[in-house]
């Protein structure tokens, strides 16, 4: 053979290895990620030929299903009380793919997990049509209607997460303002770029999920972190007067000073000193303040770590943006951070899981919303086991006891709606300042707590942004504490 064909051969040989090497990856190594593509219309009309699962309450309430039609995609997703449970169920469009629930679980939903696999094979076999599997949540009805009639009542913006101390259940996920997601599952293609147009311009952000993406300053909330670094350390006890009471204190190294709500000195001083119960029980800022300056920058850090402030992996199964302490530079920047200011940042998830994680004792549960795989028939398939959090618990039961009765204390100098004399609820209350103008901005009122105090069956957490209905004068009693308690109440007189 002579050189020309030899060349001719040799280039023809690698144009057929390179097209194999292609057809493989394209087939085999990267067939998923062309699958699932949203834009690939084919698995599109495939999964919109079968019945896709439904998503449904812990009692069993339908939040999602998939009804029949005569048209092309055969069936077509609807959402029961849309608005409410947006955050947690998502959406399911053809075009946009898929939010929430519905994206978390969508193997389960479409039938292609393979925890369903006996079941598709029981359908090849026998010749029924497919189904996707179903989605059973830890959501309670009662304590989300609750949570969502008090959101939306006043036209709040924010949120409101409860959880079930002893287990990480998620029993309810608000957050507002929110939209329909009907719209976004119907079939005609302008109705959902429509809808999809008007979420994405609207200012006030009703696609997102404030519960689990948006971090805030968390205001005097975060002082139980605070509190649980210094009874932890041994850096002071509950009750030894040796904090300051004064109305106004200057930052370390600076000429910046820090005040007390109202500019007020803490009451029950001696000698212008006030312990740690009675600094969380008035809440007062300069006590806070110097004793984060005690606790110090790394204890702090650490403390808030084993809360779960800083983890970046956490799903639930919705992701969740991490939480965060910030920069602490200095002893200034770490007075400010003692009050929940500067840098600090949660989302609502994480403060309701450090009042979920003291009322179990100490011990954090990882949160879950979802509470059972069921198979298209509603038989159980896989069920949600209680898992405790890696690193062992974020403060001992001694610690969680003194704290819990510090937050029964402060309960009791909370204002707002919803107090019941049968119910015994331990709260902390939050105002945080932000913005670039901070004095002058509404602030986000907040309201951590459980009940009942002694027995706690319920960890809630609200956020009011920018003052609700208050305007500069809100604060975390007399904005978000009503709507925390309604959220409780519910749940425990359904029987939680």
């Amino acid at each position: 053979m002579n050189k020309p064909l030899r060349r001719v051969g040799l280039t023809m040989m690698v144009m057929v290895l390179l097209l194999l090497a292609n057809l493989t990856y394209v087939q085999v190594i990267n067939a998923d990620t062309y699958a699932n593509n949203p834009s690939n219309r084919r698995s599109v009309m495939e999964e919109y030929g079968r019945q896709r699962g439904q998503i449904v309450s812990a009692t069993g309430t339908i939040l999602a299903n998939s009804v029949e039609t005569k048209d092309a995609q055969h069936y077509q997703r609807v959402y029961k009380n849309g608005p409410e449970y947006a955050p947690v169920t998502g959406y399911y469009s053809s075009i946009f793919g898929a939010t929430g629930i519905e994206r978390a679980e969508d193997d389960v939903l479409n039938g292609s997990s393979s925890k369903l696999f006996v079941r598709r094979l029981s359908d090849l076999i026998t010749g029924r049509d497919p189904r996707g599997g179903n989605v059973q949540l830890t959501v309670d009805p009662k304590a989300q209607d609750a949570a969502y009639a008090g959101m939306t009542a006043k036209n709040f913006s924010g949120a409101v997460v409860a959880i079930k101390p002893s287990t990480g259940e998620i029993l309810a996920m608000v957050s507002t303002p929110s939209f329909d997601p009907n719209p976004l599952a119907s079939h005609d293609n302008g109705t959902q770029r429509d809808t999809i147009t008007k979420l994405d311009d609207d200012p006030n952000k009703p696609a997102l999920n404030r519960a689990t993406q948006e971090t805030l300053p968390p205001g005097s909330t975060f002082k139980l972190v605070v509190a649980s670094a210094a009874l932890s350390d041994g850096v002071d006890d509950a009750n030894t007067k040796n904090l300051p009471a004064d109305p106004t204190i200057t930052l370390p190294g600076t000429t910046t000073t820090l005040s007390n709500f109202a500019n007020e000195t803490c009451p029950e001083s001696t000698n212008g000193q006030v312990s740690v119960t009675i600094a969380i029980e008035y809440s007062c800022n300069t006590a806070f303040s110097t004793l984060a300056g005690k606790v110090g920058k790394d204890n702090l850090i650490a403390q808030a770590s084993k809360f779960g402030i800083g983890q970046t992996d956490l799903t639930v199964p919705l992701s969740v943006a991490p939480s965060t302490v910030g920069s602490i530079p200095d002893d200034a920047a770490l007075f400010q951070s003692g009050i929940g200011q500067r840098d600090v940042k949660l989302t609502p998830l994480q403060d309701a899981m450090v009042a979920a994680t003291i009322a179990n004792g100490g011990v954090r549960m990882q949160p879950q919303l979802v509470k059972n795989i069921l198979a298209p028939d509603m038989s159980p398939i896989s069920t949600f086991s209680p898992q405790e959090a890696p690193g062992g618990p974020a403060i001992s039961k001694d610690v969680a006891d003194q704290i819990k009765a510090m937050m029964k204390l402060s309960e009791q100098h909370t204002g707002g709606t919803g107090k019941q004399a049968n119910i015994s609820i331990a709260s902390k209350t939050g105002t945080a300042e932000h913005g670039t103008d901070p004095k002058n901005t509404p602030p986000h009122a907040w309201y951590v707590a459980f009940a009942p105090a002694d027995n706690p069956q319920i960890a809630v957490c609200v956020v009011v942004e920018n003052g609700g209905d208050r305007g500069l004068a809100a604060t975390g009693s007399s904005v978000a504490a009503g709507v925390g308690r309604a959220t409780i109440n519910a749940y425990l007189a359904g029987g939680g």
